[in-house]
């Protein structure tokens, strides 16, 4: 069977959560935004390609920091409303240079850092 993009359940602005997954660690990476030619593009490229909301237009990520994803794996969640990406990630996922978006903890009441800043 085929996949067929606009099957997905897309937000009121066309939108679908994506989850970038570390494929060889399991780490969760970051959570983007995709839209239906987000999605294609990267299927068809390989290259991980979100939809920025705040600039209004695509973005493949690595392609100015040099922090690439590469595509491992496409999963739709069981409604449909969602999407797992495993990647090859190169530096980190991070617009903060660390490696994974997911660096603040809850911890007791406070919030706790866990990773710094990659070098």
């Amino acid at each position: 069977m085929s996949f067929d993009a606009s099957t997905l359940k897309y937000d009121t602005n066309g939108l679908v959560p994506a989850i970038a997954q570390d494929a060889a660690t399991g780490e969760v990476l970051m959570m983007a935004w995709m839209n239906r030619q987000a999605v294609e593009r990267t299927l068809a490229s390989g290259r991980v390609t979100y939809w920025s909301r705040s600039r209004q237009s695509f973005w493949i990520k690595g392609e100015s920091s040099g922090h690439v994803q590469e595509l491992v794996d496409l999963r739709v969640d069981c409604d449909r409303d969602c999407l797992l990406i495993t990647v090859r990630q190169t530096g980190p996922a991070c617009h903060t240079n660390r490696r994974s978006c997911f660096y603040t903890a809850v911890r007791d009441g406070a919030e706790v850092e866990l990773m710094q800043p990659e070098v």
